[in-house]
């Protein structure tokens, strides 16, 4: 995708930080961390969302975001990491990307980025998760 900035990157055509360059996919550091550290992970082909990624490559792409999640922990001496991606909404860049942000206890970051909310009760619940049950099916 020529406007893609993620596919530049992939390419070389567009400058990056990169951490790892492999079949599986790219990782470089994002412009605007939440955390220094913070690293985008990328597959090499244009994909938007995570269900456009085929079955057969999911063990090596989260392979990677797996190895750099232990990369970022251990080379920044975080002492944990934070593992998100968002599919449509808030996705800043319309490319599959998983973000591995360092996390250091009191560091601020106090849950998800997003308001938290509770289930009126029980049966509410129990029909949002036969929905979802039944989707899957």
């Amino acid at each position: 995708m020529g406007g893609c900035v993620f596919c530049q990157i992939v390419a070389g055509e567009v400058p990056a930080f990169r951490v790892a360059d492999e079949p599986d996919g790219v990782a470089f550091l994002d412009t605007r961390p939440v955390f220094k550290g913070h690293v985008l992970v990328v597959p090499r082909t244009h994909l938007v969302i995570l269900t456009d990624l085929p079955a057969a490559d999911l063990s090596g792409y989260f392979g990677l975001v797996q190895r750099l999640a232990a990369a970022v922990e251990s080379g920044l001496g975080a002492g944990g990491t934070f593992v998100a991606m968002n599919n449509r909404v808030s996705q800043s860049v319309a490319h599959l990307h998983t973000h591995v942000v360092p996390r250091t206890k009191g560091d601020g970051l106090r849950g998800f980025f997003w308001p938290r909310t509770r289930y009126a009760d029980d049966a509410e619940a129990a029909s949002h998760a036969e929905r979802v049950a039944a989707a899957l099916a």
